[in-house]
């Protein structure tokens, strides 16, 4: 079966953590683990990642430095694409030689295409980066044409765009690679966002959400199986009250009045779910949404929030 797994923030990074390199190694290398036992049941996988964390680190280091020039967000999202993608490399491979597997992996720096005339350009939405004081955001709102917002009284911070995806720009290189049986990690942070131009493909400064860049992926790979790995391990209704109730096996249209009535987080479960809806109904086989602890029993159909098709 091939695998979309789209790793969440604790895959790499857990809460309390500095980021430190070593930290985030031991993290991924314990995530790896659960990768490994998957690949070497015969699974095909593709991997995906978040990147939030890392890009904010690099916008910080960017904002103490007075003789490095500050580089945009496609570039920032490059650097993570390719540093995270070197740590789950090497985690595999150690994971992979410790079991004597003989399976390689690799990454895939990855543009994921978006519309020019999306919405979301004029409505800047996605926090990034620090907290500053205000003073800060209005200077480079003044000087750079930049917006920004107080953020539930921690401070100021940047929002840019968060566009819709398309299409995974490199999808032909990565079918290649998965039909070469290697796992290929692509897409991270939601992929570079790129819109065309009548002198071909630009970078522009926008974050795409992760997760539906992960559905993207999981489309343009012919994915049998999309996980979506967070910190728990179902979604939840009634969440933080007597009647929560955890998730088990859902229809679409069950997921969908959920989703109506306000259940889900707007900036955390319900662009997962949303995603999760979108790949199942366009033709995927099916969707999961679990913590990184349940992925095995997940791909066999005995842990998390399994989102099936409607029943005829």
């Amino acid at each position: 079966m091939r695998l979309t797994i789209a790793l969440g923030g604790n895959a790499i990074l857990k809460p309390g953590q500095k980021g430190k390199a070593d930290e985030q190694m031991a993290n991924v290398y314990q995530s790896c683990q659960q990768i490994g036992e998957l690949a070497a049941a015969g699974h095909e996988i593709v991997i995906t990642h978040g990147n939030g964390p890392q890009v904010g680190n690099i916008l910080l280091q960017q904002a103490s430095s007075i003789e490095i020039p500050a580089l945009p967000l496609d570039f920032c999202g490059a650097q993570t694409q390719g540093f995270i993608g070197y740590m789950i490399q090497n985690s595999l491979l150690n994971v992979f030689k410790d079991r004597n597997i003989n399976i390689h992996s690799t990454s895939v720096v990855t543009q994921v295409l978006v519309a020019e005339d999306d919405p979301a350009f004029k409505q800047p939405s996605k926090p990034v980066g620090p907290f500053f004081k205000q003073e800060h955001a209005l200077k480079q709102e003044r000087e750079n044409g930049e917006k920004w917002i107080e953020d539930s009284g921690r401070g100021w911070r940047r929002v840019v765009p968060s566009p819709e995806p398309l299409k995974i720009m490199e999808k032909e290189l990565i079918n290649d690679l998965v039909e070469k049986n290697r796992i290929v990690i692509a897409a991270g942070g939601g992929g570079i966002p790129v819109v065309e131009k009548e002198d071909g493909f630009k970078g522009i400064e926008a974050v795409i959400d992760k997760d539906r860049a992960g559905c993207i992926l999981a489309q343009n790979t012919n994915s049998d199986f999309f996980l979506i790995l967070t910190d728990v391990d179902n979604v939840m209704i009634n969440y933080g009250t007597a009647e929560e109730k955890a998730l088990k096996e859902v229809s679409i249209s069950e997921i969908e009045k959920h989703l109506a009535e306000g259940q889900f987080g707007k900036g955390s479960m319900a662009p997962k779910v949303e995603s999760a809806v979108k790949f199942v109904r366009e033709g995927g086989k099916k969707a999961v949404i679990t913590s990184l602890d349940q992925v095995t029993a997940a791909v066999r159909g005995e842990a998390g929030t399994i989102i099936r098709k409607n029943k005829n």
